[in-house]
């Protein structure tokens, strides 16, 4: 069984998916800091200076209303956090234009590679040659002097 473990480890792709979890931990990070720092502020001055994060609904008044969301919490009043639900939808739309973006790109760039010439015309005798050569393999023509 330990052997079967060391293989299982070892294959690439759990490395792989390893690694991926790592960052995906680290950009999340840098998506909440980009989030909480740059676009939640400017987008809740524009919706009169609200703070999603901060929005509930009191499901039981009976032990008082509560002013924000740490009080309800401090009183033990069962509230909705609906702000903090917001928060994390824009959290992952934010994630998923990004990876659309970087997938789209890398899309891009193959595509690119493969549409890039592998071969061009002699000028002197027309016969399909190598983009990298230096000398026509059929009339021996000096292609750098051309």
């Amino acid at each position: 069984m330990w052997k079967e473990f060391k293989e299982f480890i070892a294959r690439g792709n759990v490395i792989d998916l390893a690694v991926a979890v790592i960052i995906g931990a680290a950009f999340g990070k840098i998506v909440t800091s980009l989030v909480d720092g740059i676009l939640m502020p400017p987008l809740g001055l524009l919706l009169g200076k609200v703070d999603f994060s901060s929005l509930f609904y009191v499901l039981d008044s009976s032990k008082g209303v509560p002013v924000s969301l740490q009080d309800a919490k401090a009183k033990g009043i069962p509230v909705i956090a609906y702000g903090n639900f917001i928060n994390d939808i824009i959290y992952f739309l934010i994630i998923a234009f990004v990876i659309f973006l970087l997938i789209r790109m890398i899309n891009n760039m193959k595509r690119r590679q493969e549409t890039a010439p592998t071969a061009k015309e002699c000028p002197y005798c027309l016969s399909t040659i190598p983009v990298k050569a230096t000398r026509c393999a059929h009339c021996t023509v000096d292609l750098k002097a051309a």
